[in-house]
């Protein structure tokens, strides 16, 4: 019989926010993490109506199965979330990350959805049970990034699966074998971004206590720089009946995908609600932002063979003729498109160059790298950049005449002011 014999609970602002969006709940054997996003209103409320309706009473009867009580839950706190939104256009686009773990008799049970993670450490060597909802965790398992590529990566921060923006959501479920002595980590990617896996194993493994281990590992991401809020989780399990256990099985993982029962009575009028404004302060275009799906992978090259001219038989002039006239018109369209793709080429070098600061669909400041237009056909001259933690509803009108104007900018320029602006420091200049 499994139990929670020791647990440690812990949140910080970090360095770079002005305030604290992460919520938790630390009720043994139930644990919960959600991080919001949305800026500093909409984040805080979407993460605490996740965490509420968790608090009202987990009671998982016998012979229920704990990931799928889990996950129902989720999905309860994702339709909340989605109609409170609805509900006041300030919190519009708001959500919440969630990862969700319950000890049972002989099993630990966890629902995720987006980057808050889960970890186990067995035997000393620390282990991933989640695997993030996000654009650059796609892309890894795609095989166009590496790990090492993806923390480095400016659209790291972009999640694709979360609480909250849509009527329906898709929950992750794991269960795994409970060993007595291992230790378990929910925390936010506040953490995860900050601090390689391999130093959080050290100080997991090094400290006598969890309460030492939780702060260590907080202090070690604010010391890393502490972009984000930071929360922190763990436990340490113990076997009641003191029997040895065998060979772990790997966790069983499954999904919970949404039904026709999940969606709100008013889907039609949500949606309308967060539709896509057309234009954004300033008057460029607004970019959508990116959403589950919305990255492909590029098609793949399609390999042309030219054919030779076909030679005319002897005394056939006028067959010979045609062909001469089919080679080229085909030669001058090659011409022609040749020329296009090298116009096309320089335009696409010019743009790698050039950045503009807009906001994405959910209210959130963006980066976006290009030029602030699409052209006929929905061809945008833009792609996304960088999401930062701040939304327009927390902006001055001064704040937002320096950012929203459609100046075209360096990166370095257009980074360095988003920094000044989520540590407060963009209002009040002159333009």
């Amino acid at each position: 019989m499994l139990r929670v014999a020791e647990q440690f609970a812990g949140s910080d602002t970090g360095r770079q926010r002005r305030g604290n969006e992460d919520a938790y709940l630390e009720q043994a054997p139930l644990f919960v993490v959600a991080d919001g996003m949305g800026g500093a209103q909409g984040g805080e409320v979407a993460s605490k109506i996740a965490i509420d309706l968790f608090a009202e009473g987990f009671d998982v009867g016998e012979g229920s199965d704990p990931a799928s009580e889990l996950a129902e839950r989720a999905v309860a706190a994702n339709a909340k979330i989605f109609a409170r939104a609805n509900d006041q256009a300030e919190l519009t686009g708001m959500g919440t990350t969630l990862t969700a773990a319950y000890v049972g008799p002989t099993e630990v049970s966890f629902a995720h959805v987006g980057d808050s993670r889960a970890y186990r450490l067995h035997d000393g060597t620390l282990e991933r049970l989640t695997q993030d909802h996000s654009l650059v965790e796609e892309m890894i398992r795609q095989g166009q990034l590496t790990a090492e590529e993806a923390e480095e990566h400016p659209q790291r921060s972009i999640i694709t699966r979360a609480l909250g923006p849509e009527p329906g959501v898709t929950v992750d479920m794991i269960t795994l074998d409970g060993v007595g002595g291992d230790v378990y980590l929910l925390c936010s990617d506040g953490l995860t971004s900050m601090v390689a896996e391999a130093e959080v194993e050290r100080l997991l493994a090094e400290r006598k206590s969890l309460a030492a281990a939780g702060k260590a590992l907080i202090a070690a991401a604010n010391k890393a720089g502490g972009r984000d809020n930071i929360t922190v989780l763990l436990f340490r399990l113990e076997d009641t009946d003191g029997v040895a256990a065998g060979p772990a099985r790997p966790p069983r993982r499954r999904t919970r995908e949404p039904s026709i029962e999940d969606q709100p009575a008013t889907v039609e009028q949500s949606l309308a609600g967060t539709a896509v404004a057309d234009e954004m302060p300033g008057g460029g275009i607004a970019p959508e932002t990116l959403r589950d799906g919305f990255y492909t992978r590029p098609p793949r090259a399609t390999r042309r063979r030219r054919l030779a001219p076909r030679m005319p038989v002897e005394g056939s002039t006028r067959a010979a003729r045609r062909s001469r006239r089919r080679v080229r018109r085909v030669g001058k369209l090659g011409v022609a498109l040749a020329f296009a793709g090298a116009i096309a080429a320089a335009l696409v070098l010019a743009l790698q160059g050039v950045y503009f600061i807009g906001t994405d669909r959910y209210g959130q400041v963006t980066i976006y790298n290009g030029l602030p237009y699409t052209l006929p056909g929905g061809i945008k001259l833009y792609t996304e950049y960088f999401v930062s933690g701040v939304t327009t509803a927390e902006l001055g009108p001064n704040e937002r005449h320096r950012l929203f104007n459609d100046q075209l900018r360096s990166q370095s320029g257009a980074a360095d002011l988003v920094q000044a602006l989520e540590l407060g420091q963009v209002q009040g200049e002159s333009q």
